[in-house]
């Protein structure tokens, strides 16, 4: 029914039906246009949101703490009015704020110095008034921080202020290392100007050269060898000193120092406010930074003309002396510290029995050892080799003079002297002592036969030498006095024999007369012979004076008839 009630109107109408159904249509088409609209504002207001917390939370993980004076739009508000603050989170850590992110400039200025406060004030007014940028360095007084304070003003693209920003960085570590390297580097800058004014107050001149040979620092007495030129001259000009021929004195040397990577050094001469003076100048190679492709060298030049001279001086006296020992009778030769003979004298090859021509080619020690044990002249030893390098050690070892023999196969000995040379090396001496090792050996027998007598007599003997000791006493003296023989082999003197006899004179009281009597007859005595009364006995003492002034005392008991 309700069917037939619709078709009957729209039967009566239909224009109107029509309209009622456009209006419908477009009514639809409206709602879904602005549906469409608000899901679009929706979504950028979603973004803006994000974008904006993103934002914030990349402010707030930013290393920087900051404090922000947010103004309102200036088309909207008074900019001076309605001023917001804002402080991070990261600003609330930095300083230990009580109050944390809710904390006002006045919490942030507490944290700083009475005068520090002043000063960031005015840089805050500055900035807030005319937009003025800031930096600067500040010490918390409430913490051992260095803090450093930017000032920043933040506009918008269409100059509109938005706000006014002070960020905060603790920069504690990066001034402390940095003091530490301008502490370092002070240290560094003394040090460098201790070594200038060693190097400047050195007395002879230093340089240094780079891998191309050129001079890049010398000190001060370097630049006076120099003329009219100063440090830095010499230096920017590479300038070096000449020699007396007009050349430099070292660059040849360095060259080839560089070349073979050893120190070199060379005698030059130089001339200095008019005079000539002999130096030897040193180069020493060296690799910079341990870089094997790139060597400089140290230079230096030493005055040696004292020096010189003394070695002339040396050499002439040396030539005067071997001109001497070349004169004497006693065989010199000298051998140089690489055991080459350098001189002999006539002496020397009579001695070894060795031709001039042979001795002129300058021989080494081992050759000659070789030729004198051709011609039966050297000492048998079982092993020559041994006894050959044993002797050529000599010339390490030897380092004042030795005294040895050398008995020769012809029955002579030698007495032979090595002592070291001045120049280097060993001067050698020989002496033919044969005879007079005979004429000791035969002296010594006839002593020897002379002390075996004197031993063997019944007759107490002693023999008292120039030094006025005890030197020689018998059996028949330690029998007659019952003599200590310890006491009498320590050579006692005259005085010291006389009170060890004391015990046989018990009755004289008197012993120190009865002791300048005997020493007065026996030391002065013209008929050289005394009797002597001991105890119960009598005693004939005989006294004579021998050729090398030593004096012999006999003793001999007298019999009874004899008194």
């Amino acid at each position: 029914m309700d069917m037939v009630l619709l078709q009957n109107m729209y039967d009566a109408a239909p224009e109107l039906w029509y309209g009622i159904g456009a209006i419908a249509v477009a009514a639809g088409g409206i709602i879904l246009l602005l549906a469409f609209k608000l899901l679009r504002l929706r979504q950028k207001n979603y973004f803006l949101q994000r974008d904006r917390e993103r934002y914030a939370e990349t402010l707030y993980a930013s290393h920087d703490g900051y404090f922000a004076f947010i103004y309102p739009d200036d088309k909207v508000n008074d900019p001076r009015k309605n001023i917001t603050e804002r402080c991070s989170r990261r600003l609330a850590v930095i300083l230990n704020l009580e109050k944390g992110v809710k904390s006002d400039f006045n919490d942030i200025l507490k944290n700083f110095y009475k005068d520090d406060i002043k000063k960031i004030n005015k840089y805050v007014e500055l900035l807030k008034e005319e937009g003025v940028a800031f930096e600067d360095y500040f010490l918390l007084k409430t913490a051992n921080k260095y803090i450093r304070l930017e000032g920043v003003r933040i506009n918008g693209a269409d100059g509109n202020i938005y706000c006014d920003m002070i960020w905060f960085r603790d920069v504690s570590v990066a001034t402390t290392r940095i003091k530490t390297l301008e502490d370092e580097k002070n240290y560094i800058n003394q040090q460098l100007l201790l070594q200038k004014d060693l190097l400047d107050n050195l007395p002879f001149p230093i340089w240094l050269r780079d891998n191309n040979l050129d001079i890049i620092y010398c000190n001060k007495k370097f630049a006076e060898f120099v003329p009219n030129k100063s440090q830095d001259d010499v230096i920017a000009e590479h300038a070096e000193i000449i020699g007396t021929n007009g050349e430099s004195l070292s660059r040849e040397l360095a060259k080839k120092v560089h070349a073979n990577n050893r120190l070199g050094k060379t005698t030059v001469g130089v001339i200095a406010n008019g005079n000539r003076i002999a130096m030897e100048a040193y180069e020493i190679p060296f690799y910079v930074e341990q870089n094997l492709n790139n060597t400089y060298s140290a230079g230096c030049l030493i005055d040696i003309n004292e020096l010189d001279l003394l070695r002339r001086n040396l050499k002439r006296h040396q030539n005067a002396q071997l001109e001497i020992l070349g004169s004497l009778g006693t065989a010199f030769a000298v051998f140089s510290q690489n055991m080459v003979l350098n001189f002999y004298n006539s002496s020397f090859a009579e001695l070894w029995h060795l031709d001039t021509k042979v001795l002129d080619q300058k021989p080494n020690y081992s050759a000659f050892l070789d030729m004198i044990r051709e011609n039966r002249l050297l000492p048998e030893v079982p092993d020559y080799k041994a006894f050959r390098a044993e002797e050529q050690k000599a010339f390490n070892t030897i380092m004042e003079p030795i005294n040895d023999l050398l008995h020769l196969p012809n029955g002579k000995t030698l007495r032979r002297i090595r002592a070291p040379y001045p120049m280097g090396g060993i001067v050698f001496a020989y002496e033919d002592i044969s005879d007079r090792l005979a004429a000791t050996s035969a002296y010594n027998a006839l002593m020897t036969v002379q002390n075996e007598m004197l031993a063997n007599l019944f007759d107490a003997v002693l023999v008292f030498g120039a030094n006025g000791r005890l030197s020689f006493f018998n059996n028949a003296y330690l029998t007659l006095w019952n003599a200590d023989k310890k006491f009498l082999a320590n050579e006692p003197s005259f005085e010291e024999v006389l009170d060890s006899q004391r015990a046989f004179f018990a009755k004289d009281e008197d012993w120190d007369s009865l002791k300048q009597e005997i020493g007065a007859n026996l030391l002065n005595m013209t008929s050289k012979t005394m009797t002597l009364q001991r105890n119960n006995e009598k005693l004939q003492i005989a006294v004579a004076n021998l050729s090398d002034g030593s004096l012999m005392v006999t003793y001999k008991k007298l019999s009874d008839e004899s008194d």
